[in-house]
């Protein structure tokens, strides 16, 4: 039964020529009490850090949302502006042939596989974030033993409320420099890997800018198989690297190398916003083992998320495009040469193995500080890496960090450079 609360138990008609009155009617609200395990998004608690601080009348530089400000090609753009009549029609969840085509090629030729099946492999998403936490919903089951979903710490906070609202308990893998920012798989107990359900890994790393190394899949598959859970690899910093013959090794190739072909338990997303600077067209993809898609696809099926077809044929457009992608890449590498060298003098900073993130130690070890009175002296805003972590084992492994993205034109990132080194001299 709804039942309105006391205050709002009686109701006046208005007089004559009076406005009338908008009191607010409460009622009992039935939500699910998973939402109060939710924390505060990062950005959330640095719009609140930087709350009521009056910055210096420079221009604004925003380092802290990696959000990629390079133009969208056009060829992406054209491809959607001559699709639009497809806006008529509904779309299939599992996406048009052409685009699970387009995609199996994709990531065929990338990750040098021998087959890849367009039908069962590969699904469209719209982008990594829904696919991400999505992908937790259906996979864990809850009517087994306080299941657990394993993550990196740091980490993109979606894993974590994907854990939560699928009835999980979220636990880390600590990610430091004393261990160069490896996955420390032996700091998990027994019994947690026992009721671990899915794991999430990502690779190159948010924020660190780490990729994992054959060596560090094949501990991974080993430990999948011997406690039979998921693994879900987030990819999407993948295309953005320094050396134009050395791409990432990625979570597929490491699976062919290690002779698992047919990629049991793993499933791996990938997106076209930082590899195409297209975060607004909101698609990616995912590709893996073809049991887990099958039931992926039937929980998107319900959950209502097919990608327009005008925004279907603009991705293949861009999946079947390199040209642009590695011009991308080119405009990263001018952005890290010139940026690196400014910074190294006075931080603890070096250029990531691949994304567009900087993980800088600060002097002192408090990253909020930091922040805060770089945000006052400069108008400079980064991320603290406290934000990005979670206590674990004894020790939050962003803390004494901030993440920079070099997102903007070179010009701009130079200029947040040289503040912040004259911030730190």
């Amino acid at each position: 039964m709804i039942r309105m609360s006391a205050a709002c138990a009686s109701y006046h008609r208005p007089r004559s020529g009076q406005g009338v009155c908008h009191q607010s009617v409460r009622y009992n609200e039935p939500v699910n009490p998973l939402l109060a395990r939710l924390h505060p998004y990062p950005f959330e608690r640095l719009r609140a850090l930087l709350a009521g601080i009056a910055p210096p009348a420079l221009s604004p530089i925003r380092m802290s949302i990696g959000e990629p400000q390079h133009a969208t090609p056009d060829l992406i753009r054209q491809a959607l502006v001559d699709h639009l009549d497809g806006l008529s029609v509904y779309p299939l969840t599992a996406g048009l042939d052409a685009l699970r085509d387009a995609l199996a090629a994709w990531f065929r030729r990338r990750y040098a596989l021998p087959c890849l099946d367009a039908a069962t492999n590969v699904l469209p998403v719209n982008g990594t974030r829904e696919a991400l936490f999505a992908f937790a919903q259906a996979v864990v089951d809850t009517s087994r033993a306080a299941p657990v979903v394993v993550c990196p710490n740091p980490f993109y906070q979606i894993y974590e409320g994907a854990a939560l609202l699928a009835g999980a308990e979220p636990v880390f893998l600590n990610q430091t420099a004393a261990s160069n920012f490896d996955l420390d798989l032996d700091s998990l107990t027994e019994d947690q890997w026992r009721r671990t359900q899915l794991m999430y890994v990502c690779t190159p790393g948010n924020p660190t800018g780490r990729i994992l190394t054959l060596d560090a899949w094949r501990a991974i598959f080993d430990r999948a198989d011997e406690y039979d859970f998921a693994i879900a690899s987030d990819e999407c910093y993948s295309e953005i690297y320094p050396d134009e013959g050395s791409p990432p090794l990625g979570a597929l190739e490491a699976a062919h190398r290690l002779g698992r072909d047919g990629f049991r338990n793993l499933v791996v997303f990938t997106s076209l916003s930082k590899r195409s600077n297209a975060p607004g067209l909101r698609s990616g993809a995912v590709a893996g083992d073809a049991t887990l898609l099958r039931q992926f696809l039937l929980y998107r099926t319900y959950h209502g998320c097919a990608m327009s077809p005008a925004f279907q044929q603009a991705s293949i457009a861009a999946w079947s495009d390199e040209a642009s992608v590695r011009d991308n890449r080119e405009r990263y590498r001018e952005k890290f040469a010139a940026v690196v060298p400014i910074l190294e003098p006075v931080l603890d900073v070096r250029e990531p193995d691949a994304g567009f993130y900087l993980w800088a130690r600060v002097t002192g070890d408090d990253d909020e500080r930091f922040t805060r009175d770089l945000f006052e002296a400069t108008h400079v805003t980064v991320l603290p890496g406290t934000y990005l972590a979670r206590e674990a084992h004894g020790v939050n492994p962003g803390r004494g960090y901030v993440r920079m993205a070099l997102v903007a034109e070179v010009g701009t990132c130079v200029e947040g450079a040289d503040r912040i080194s004259e911030f730190c001299r």
